[in-house]
């Protein structure tokens, strides 16, 4: 039949994807690894890895390495056999925690790395050093650990990279050091930045910065006065930043969750508990009331002091008055009160 035709052909295309890592063929996947279609795709997934394979494809283009445990990059931690087609490496959730100089060395056409979801502590100043076509750098997640700016600043410092992905990572300011001449794409998704200021805005519009596009998804905006230059600055030049329009605020409590792109610069307040200007003013108010008072309560005293005399004698006249006046009442009452002087008004 028809069909039956087709079957021989439906197995020979099927048959690359039949190679398990046991029968590869030479040169093909190494043993804890998988190739996917052809040699070309390497996959090594959660084979807890203590070093990258020794023996990998000469044609392969993506090795990922996922789940493993390769901790330390050693200097040509990929080189053991020439790799000069390898375009992407992906090392994601590998407990990697130091990079060592030079330990891509033998992978000259690199050019994504993706070190995601790993808990780097030290990144060498040689770390990229041998991949000089490298242009995605892919740091989602991987500098929660300890802070690595100035670390990385070294590292990349000789890369034409034009995509760095810092999503998840914490950030509560720019890392205006990561940021090389000629970077198109900036991710910062996901951090902890309430604000971009003046001065961070200052270093975008450097000459090698002026087309970088930025994400800035999933940030927690404050809307508050302090973002009035960034709210400027976006909505001037919000094609720079892809994701503005789902930018929401976090704070201030009334303006959750509103659209940044609906508000505008002068319309932000100042919060007295976030050292606003008008929460600075009314500090200073109360400050100054409080000194009239007490220069007030001086004079007052002061005052006291120097018409003591008088004001003893003022309080002996006040007594005397009053003595009088309740001798008055006292006598007046004593006469009602006498019975020999009612019976004899009540006689006629």
């Amino acid at each position: 039949t028809g069909s039956g035709c087709w079957l021989p052909w439906l197995g020979l295309a099927l048959l690359p994807l039949a190679f398990s890592p046991a029968t590869a063929p030479p040169g093909g996947c190494p043993s804890a690894c998988y190739c996917v279609a052809t040699p070309e795709l390497v996959q090594c997934r959660y084979e807890r890895l203590e070093e990258p394979p020794k023996e990998l494809p000469v044609t392969v283009h993506n090795l990922s390495i996922v789940g493993s445990n390769l901790s330390i990059l050693h200097p040509a931690a990929f080189a053991a056999r020439p790799l000069p087609d390898l375009r992407l490496l992906r090392l994601r959730h590998d407990n990697i925690q130091t990079i060592e100089d030079m330990a891509l060395q033998g992978l000259p056409a690199l050019r994504t790395l993706d070190l995601s979801h790993n808990p780097l502590l030290w990144v060498a100043a040689g770390a990229f050093s041998g991949v000089p076509l490298l242009r995605t750098l892919q740091l989602n997640q991987a500098l929660l650990a300890a802070p690595l700016e100035d670390q990385l600043a070294l590292a990349l410092r000789n890369l034409s990279l034009r995509r760095l992905e810092l999503a998840g990572n914490g950030l509560r300011a720019l890392p205006a050091s990561l940021l090389p001449p000629g970077l198109e794409e900036l991710d910062l998704r996901n951090n902890s930045l309430q604000r971009l200021t003046a001065a961070e805005l200052r270093s975008l519009e450097a000459p090698g910065l002026r087309g970088l596009r930025l994400n800035l998804g999933a940030n927690p905006l404050s809307c508050d006065c302090a973002l009035r230059p960034f709210l400027t600055w976006l909505r001037a030049t919000a094609t720079r930043v892809p994701d503005a329009r789902s930018l929401r605020c976090a704070g201030p409590p009334p303006l959750r969750g509103t659209a940044l792109l609906r508000l505008r610069p002068e319309g932000l307040a100042c919060a007295a508990a976030e050292g606003g200007e008008p929460g600075r003013l009314e500090t200073a108010s109360y400050v100054f009331f409080g000194i009239v008072l007490a220069l007030i309560g001086i004079v007052f005293l002061m005052v006291l002091y120097l018409n003591r005399r008088g004001i003893k004698r003022w309080l002996h006249n006040l007594r005397e008055a009053c003595r009088d006046q309740m001798e008055g009442y006292h006598y007046r009452y004593e006469q009602d009160a006498d019975p020999r002087q009612t019976s004899a008004i009540g006689t006629p």
